[in-house]
């Protein structure tokens, strides 16, 4: 079971899930695309929307089809998608007044297991170029209001059910005179042909102190849905 608490803020997002790891086995069969993974088991293996909570949806307004999420934060733009895959994803959002949470759910399925490696390791080489620490200043345009904040960034190793990669976690702090944090976890991991990138978020409004059971969401988040793929 994966719950967290009701969300904080509005058009923002991240994810509280009730899960029940549905194994999707690989083919026994020989040649050569035995033991891969497949498109359809990937999309098998999201949490989907009703899954997670009552309040949970589908976005409005979901990533462009082959756009990933930002590695860095601030203003940064999302790496490009490593070349060679099919690239699948569900998004979902809760939304509420003081605050949201987000689910972005992603994966390269490439046709071996060599090219999905490459294709890690590139997205390896953005998350280490990414700065430690920056601050932004407020932005007010036509779609978008956000105050000035202070975003710090950590990149740790992950190893999680014979999945290995790396997760990227970001704490988005806002200045004083509007107070709000943002949790960002996004964990980028291999098993065979496949990169997961698997984002977790969750921004609090007036609540100055990071989300409390944020680190182990993300956890269970990530471990939900690799263990459906098994």
């Amino acid at each position: 079971m994966f719950l967290t608490a009701r969300p904080v803020r509005a058009a923002l997002g991240a994810a509280c899930a009730l899960v029940m790891a549905a194994g999707c086995s690989s083919s026994d069969e020989p040649g050569p695309d035995a033991g891969l993974i497949t498109v359809t088991t990937m999309r098998g293996a999201f949490l989907q929307p009703a899954e997670i909570g009552p309040a949970w949806a589908a976005p409005e307004e979901s990533a462009a089809p082959q756009t990933l999420v930002s590695f860095c934060g601030g203003t940064s733009v999302p790496p490009q998608t490593p070349p060679g895959a099919e690239l699948v994803y569900s998004n979902a959002a809760d939304e509420g007044e003081k605050g949201a949470q987000t689910l972005q759910q992603s994966a390269l399925v490439y046709g071996d297991a060599d090219s999905a490696t490459a294709g890690l390791s590139l997205l390896r080489t953005v998350a280490d170029q990414c700065p430690k620490s920056s601050e932004v200043p407020a932005a007010v345009t036509a779609d978008r209001n956000e105050p000035a904040y202070t975003e710090t960034v950590e990149i740790r190793e992950l190893d999680e059910g014979g999945w290995t990669g790396f997760v990227i976690v970001r704490h988005k702090l806002y200045e004083a005179a509007h107070p709000g944090t943002a949790d960002v976890a996004v964990a980028v991991l291999r098993t065979r042909n496949v990169v997961l990138v698997d984002s977790y978020a969750i921004y609090q409004l007036n609540n100055g102190s990071p989300a409390p059971n944020f680190e182990t969401d993300w956890k269970r988040l990530v471990g939900s849905v690799v263990k459906r793929v098994g």
